[in-house]
């Protein structure tokens, strides 16, 4: 039981770490004009 919580917080931490750089790179993207994924999607 404990293992098992301990594994479901590690994955936890790790997808917010993701999803917060994404945030970070997404905020910086609409702030300098560029695009999320390095590409011009027009």
């Amino acid at each position: 039981m404990t293992q098992k919580r301990g594994i479901i917080l590690i994955l936890v931490i790790i997808a917010g770490a993701v999803l917060g750089r994404l945030a970070v790179r997404a905020a910086m993207n609409f702030l300098l004009g560029g695009s999320l994924f390095g590409g011009n999607f027009l």
